[in-house]
């Protein structure tokens, strides 16, 4: 289901753009100057297809590994230059930020590199390998006054700004638990990818971390004052990978602590073992007081969402879609711009030394990762090592 949301995005987002390409998405002069790292299959959606709109971003090159792949990349994007390998790139005085979207388990290592080059960083979810990784990539930026930023595309569509707003109103008194799921059909990963590798940072909880974060962006919170359970589902050919898990989490808020429940699955069973659970699209439900809310799609709204509240005094229920204005945003957003597109404004916006409408400051991703590694723990896997000084 999550390659299918990609898919729909891509089409989407080159659909829906090609308006304002052919208006004259003229680049200004001094356009942010990006250059990406790796040549993952996420880039056309999460950044190539949102700089093309935005006037004040322009991509100047890619790197891989291997020169041929990031030349045929290049070539079908239309960027001016490829080389074949990361410290070229870093190297490239024409670029002032990188986008990494390498594998989870080298983002901290490539992020320092990219510090150290005087690049600022945009970096794939989730920003490192674990807790401690994550506090010495914000250590690096600050030390050589650059930005950094997890990309958690999701938390700057007006959607999640309006069901943030809505649990913080009160107007339905305080949250007392919630539950975030995200699933991926069986079968729809391969073996070979690197979402199942160990050495890469692989496992559920790693590439489904959206569950957390929507955890903790609800209820603005930190890390869990305990996880009470956590349950791994090890896959067969590396008990040390999680192909899914659950856990049950307790947070202190300002007003309680909230329970809070996460499942991930990237394996996950067939209904009536022929039909993929295509309505297990990631959710979370949120119960307070006096309501439920149920916010369907949260990770990808831009492609459908809803918001369902019910409210638990009259029994009536009532359900919101937004894809533009919003809290935050206001007239300042289109309804055909993605996820990435929203994150790109705002990433623009704090490289250029504006204000941007959403942030994701360093304590609150140092926070996700001390939640996975908690949850790792628990269920007996260990958490993640980073892959810098290995062979991979």
């Amino acid at each position: 289901m999550a390659m299918a949301l990609q898919i729909s995005t891509l089409i989407q987002e080159w659909l829906e753009s090609r308006p304002a390409i052919k208006a004259g998405a003229e680049k200004n002069p001094n356009a942010v100057r990006f250059g990406i790292i790796s040549t993952a299959a996420i880039n056309p959606i999460a950044i190539i297809r949102p700089v093309e709109t935005h006037p004040d971003a322009v991509i100047k090159a890619i790197a891989s590994r291997n020169l041929a792949k990031a030349q045929a990349v290049a070539k079908k994007y239309n960027i001016k230059k490829a080389y074949g390998s990361y410290d070229e790139l870093l190297a490239d005085p024409d670029i002032d930020a990188v986008y990494i979207s390498l594998p989870n388990g080298m983002h901290g290592e490539w992020a320092k590199k990219a510090f150290a080059a005087g690049k600022h960083a945009l970096i794939e979810k989730p920003i490192s390998a674990n807790g401690d990784e994550a506090i010495s990539v914000f250590e690096s930026a600050k030390e050589h006054n650059c930005i950094a930023m997890e990309a958690f595309h999701w938390r700057f569509h007006p959607a999640a700004h309006v069901v943030k707003s809505i649990v913080q109103s009160g107007r339905y008194g305080r949250v007392l638990t919630t539950y975030a799921r995200m699933t991926t059909p069986a079968g729809t990963i391969p073996k070979s990818d690197i979402r199942w590798n160990w050495d890469l940072g692989g496992g559920s909880l790693m590439d489904m971390t959206y569950v957390v974060s929507a955890t903790r962006f609800f209820l603005g919170v930190g890390a869990p004052a305990k996880v009470e359970h956590a349950k791994a589902r090890p896959m067969k050919e590396d008990a040390r990978v999680d192909e899914a898990m659950e856990a049950s989490l307790v947070f202190e808020t300002d007003t309680g602590p909230v329970r809070s429940v996460i499942k991930t699955d990237m394996n996950q069973a067939y209904a009536a073992h022929i039909l993929p659970k295509v309505w297990e699209l990631p959710s979370i439900r949120l119960e307070l007081e006096h309501a439920t809310i149920y916010f369907y799609n949260f990770v990808m709204p831009h492609v459908y969402h809803y918001i369902q509240i019910t409210d638990k005094r009259t029994g009536q229920k009532s359900t919101q879609k937004h894809y533009s204005f919003g809290p935050l945003w206001g007239p300042r957003s289109e309804p055909w711009w993605s996820t990435y597109r929203y994150q790109l404004e705002a990433f623009v916006d704090k490289v250029a030394g504006l204000h941007p409408v959403h942030w994701i400051e360093p304590a609150d991703s140092i926070s996700q990762m001390r939640t996975l590694d908690a949850i790792y723990d628990e269920s007996g896997l260990m958490k993640r090592s980073n892959t810098s000084g290995k062979k991979i």
